[in-house]
């Protein structure tokens, strides 16, 4: 009998994952599982892993590790792209008893039975190429954020990527299915909504439909006040989704948009299906059109091929960029790619260097962006999470707000004026209108 039984979730990686995860936890508590914090006891632990990197295999067989130690008695599941990529790495792990690949982690109920130790754990990977069914996914972890995966796989085979290997090729539901979803997650009341997938600009590859359209039939659904789009490679940002996004009220001004290398050189070892000076366009156009328009830009570090000159290059083309922050990446070797038929390879603590240098460009980058705003007043979408006496919250053009913890403020959006960086890096704030919600902070 599984009823009554306790399930711990841990997911490491994007926010695809995070979604993914939460659906996959829905069925527990359909099966009559109780939820419960990793770090508690549980009868299942099911660990979401992430692959992108050596750093992500690592973290993946520590949180396997936390787990059986946690308790050794429990039933460990593991699911996701490592667990698609590496089976036979994890299974040898003592403890695990179940590995499931890309097409079986959304059936994993079939799998546990009554959550017996065998002694020797089983794995079901998949061959990738199989993988062809789209399965929704959302997250609600709170009611005020909501990750929606709007589309899974990729077809682009980047050389230093492993994705297509884990998740298979490009695919979604349709527009008609997907609004459905949003509507879902509006009467579960959150009010935010962050569009995800591997590859999102290649929405409707699947079901000859579009992005652009996409979003358009999103922008109607009742009850969602703001939608970001998440990662979209440049080439397929188009300056119809740009101008959409800045005349929306409710696709808010933030953008992230996968760069990887500032070189032409490198960015052509890598098989992107772009050129620097159509990336520095797509910044150029948004903000044309959205100057108050939050950037997010990510970069690999010390790629294979990645000569001195060509990272110095680079980073003065980032440098230049109007862009908000960057998400650094040392290049780690991923067995399969075909980047490692490229023999000039960057040593280790070169690649953490160059890296180290990204990250606090950033750092400026991001500084600089929230001073321009210090002295506003703007709207900010608070989160229930009380840390510490504080509670936190974004604008729509992703600044990180802090104000004193209040339950009242919980998934509302409030006006607040933005005062100072503080010490963890966001801005403290002041509600303007405090008498509006009985303004008692609560310290815990």
């Amino acid at each position: 009998m599984l009823q009554g039984k306790r399930v711990a979730f841990y997911t490491l990686g994007c926010k695809l994952n995070f979604s993914e995860t939460s659906t996959i936890g829905r069925s527990f508590k359909e099966m009559g599982f109780e939820t419960v914090k990793i770090t508690e006891k549980a009868d299942i632990y099911v660990i979401n892993t992430c692959s992108v990197t050596d750093h992500a295999d690592k973290k993946c067989r520590q949180a396997i590790k936390k787990a059986i130690k946690t308790n050794p008695n429990a039933f460990i599941a593991v699911i996701g792209c490592y667990a698609q990529l590496k089976p036979e790495e994890i299974v040898k792990i003592p403890g695990v008893d179940l590995v499931l690949g890309a097409n079986e982690k959304f059936n994993i109920h079939k799998y546990i039975d009554h959550l017996e130790k065998k002694g020797t754990g089983e794995m079901h990977p998949c061959e990738v190429g199989s993988v062809k069914d789209f399965h929704t996914s959302y997250s609600m972890g709170d009611r005020t954020r909501c990750f929606l995966k709007i589309q899974d796989g990729c077809d682009y085979f980047c050389t230093y990527c492993t994705i297509p290997y884990a998740r298979g090729r490009s695919r979604n539901n349709s527009i008609a299915d997907t609004v459905r979803q949003a509507e879902k997650v509006a009467e579960k009341g959150a009010k935010e909504i962050i569009l995800t997938g591997v590859n999102i600009g290649d929405f409707g590859r699947s079901t000859n439909e579009s992005l652009i359209d996409l979003i358009k039939e999103l922008d109607k659904v009742k009850g969602i006040e703001r939608y970001r789009i998440s990662s979209i490679e440049p080439n397929l940002l188009s300056n119809e989704i740009i101008e959409y996004v800045a005349n929306s009220k409710k696709f808010v001004n933030h953008f992230h948009i996968p760069l990887q290398a500032g070189s032409n050189k490198v960015l052509k070892l890598m098989k992107r299906r772009y050129n620097r000076e159509l990336f520095a366009q797509r910044i150029e156009k948004i903000k044309s059109l959205v100057p108050d328009a939050f950037i997010g830009v990510d970069v690999i570090a010390g790629t294979r091929g990645e000569s001195e000159d060509d990272f110095n290059d680079a980073y003065k083309f980032v440098n230049e960029l109007p862009i908000s922050q960057l998400h650094v990446f040392p290049y780690s070797e991923r067995q399969g790619t075909k980047a490692l038929e490229i023999k000039e390879s960057v040593p280790v603590e070169e690649r953490k260097r160059r890296a180290k240098m990204f990250q606090i460009l950033s750092n400026k980058k991001l500084r600089v962006f929230y001073q321009e705003y210090l002295g506003e007043t703007l709207e900010v979408l608070f989160e229930g999470y009380n840390d510490h006496g504080k509670m936190y919250g974004f604008t729509k053009n992703y600044i990180k707000v802090e104000i004193p913890y209040n339950v009242n403020l919980s998934n509302q959006l409030t006006m607040v004026k933005l005062l100072q960086i503080n010490d963890k890096g966001h801005i403290d704030a002041e509600l303007i209108n405090k008498n509006e919600f009985n303004f008692k902070p609560i310290i815990q």
